[in-house]
């Protein structure tokens, strides 16, 4: 049994009685298509072995308590009085609860601890996990019969509105859709998706988190995206009919946007070069071309490095180790930006090997060590048994 379920359990009796559900919601990685999803690309993400666990039950009352094991903090609500409370993860609870009811979904008092082991900060979307487990424990308990593609929207609302990062829908959509040993190829226009196998028989996939801490909501993220829609309505200047950096190509955006401002340029190139790798990228995934899908990630990190300028150098050193290692396929930073981790495409049972060497650099160039962390590709948010 996972530990952290039966310590979500444990808690949970010690501090209410005996839960009437227990929710799991994992983590999830992107292997390749970053920063295209608020602009309406492809990407191509999964869900992890790194988990949010939620155990839940109604009240009588409006009140609202959740404790949270890993801070040992406690949030005390009023269901029928939302304000924001100090705990900076109480956003993620408190945004959920505000979002279903403003959309008709009555709300009452009810108690959770949450569990978890997903890194925060390292671009694993762990606010994500946090929405969607809150969210699907709620609708349990409820019994709304909520659809999965509507808590990705309710649960996107919940981080925008809340948390205060526009985040586009693929977090909360492959933390809800994830299955295991598959990835999603995920339209972030139409919301269709399908499903990738992913074949681990050759490669496993390794994270090094540079231990470099980000917050989105006070970094350069709404930024980039800003930048993108300036360059959105440049281009539809050229031509009404555009939506979104989905709708032009690198060849449009270098025709239209190579006189514009230096950085709406740069980041407009970026996303539809990251676009059309998406859907090279599957290609090669059907024909079971890892090395071709691994060069991809090296150029999605030169496009992020470069033109999207949100790495840094603890992690653009590990891509060039990465890149200068045999044992790696590919790798590229993950996520937001500005720290966190990178992916790394691993030939089959080379990581621990990998992992030292890399150890060994960082210390010396940056002072300390790495965090690795080896990931599979799991199911997506689900019931857990109770029985724990």
């Amino acid at each position: 049994m996972n530990i952290l379920i039966a310590d979500a359990g444990r808690y949970y009796r010690e501090k209410f009685g005996e839960p009437e559900c227990i929710v799991s919601s994992p983590g999830r990685i992107n292997l390749i298509g970053e920063h295209t999803d608020y602009n309406q690309g492809w990407v191509m993400p999964a869900a992890i072995d790194n988990a949010v666990y939620v155990s839940a039950g109604r009240r009588s009352d409006q009140e609202i308590q959740v404790y949270a094991v890993n801070y040992d903090e406690l949030l005390v609500a009023d269901a029928s009085n939302l304000t924001k409370a100090s705990p900076r993860w109480s956003d993620y609870v408190l945004g959920v609860v505000a979002v279903l009811q403003k959309h008709g979904y009555p709300v009452s008092g009810f108690q959770m601890v949450l569990r978890g082991d997903i890194p925060e900060g390292a671009g694993l979307s762990s606010s994500a996990a946090v929405e969607c487990a809150v969210l699907f424990a709620l609708d349990h308990l409820f019994g709304w019969q909520i659809p999965r593609k509507t808590m990705a929207l309710l649960a996107q609302e919940a981080e925008h509105s809340y948390a205060g990062v526009q985040c586009g829908i693929m977090d909360q959509f492959a933390s809800l859709f994830g299955k295991q040993d598959h990835l999603l190829q995920l339209d972030c226009r139409t919301m269709d998706f399908r499903y990738l196998p992913w074949d681990s028989n050759d490669v496993e996939l390794l994270l090094f988190n540079t231990k470099v801490k980000h917050e989105l909501a006070s970094s350069e993220y709404n930024q980039r995206r800003l930048e993108c829609e300036a360059g959105v309505a440049l281009l539809k200047q050229y031509d009404p009919r555009i939506q979104s950096l989905r709708d032009v190509s690198p060849d449009i955006v270098e025709k239209v946007l190579s006189g514009a401002e230096k950085e709406i340029y740069q980041r407009c190139l970026y996303v539809t070069e990251e676009i059309s790798r998406v859907e090279a990228a599957a290609i090669d995934l059907e024909k079971g071309d890892m090395e071709a899908f691994g060069k991809k990630m090296f150029a999605t990190h030169r496009g992020l490095r470069d033109l999207y300028q949100v790495s840094c150098p603890e992690l653009d050193a590990l891509v060039s180790w990465a890149q200068q290692d045999s044992f790696v396929l590919g790798a590229r930073m993950m996520g937001g930006g500005f720290g966190g981790c990178t992916i790394n495409l691993v030939r089959k049972g080379a990581a621990s090997g990998v992992i030292d060497k890399f150890n060994e650099k960082y210390l010396e160039q940056f002072g300390c060590f790495l965090e690795a962390y080896p990931v599979k590709i799991m199911t997506g948010t689900t019931l857990v048994d109770i029985a724990v």
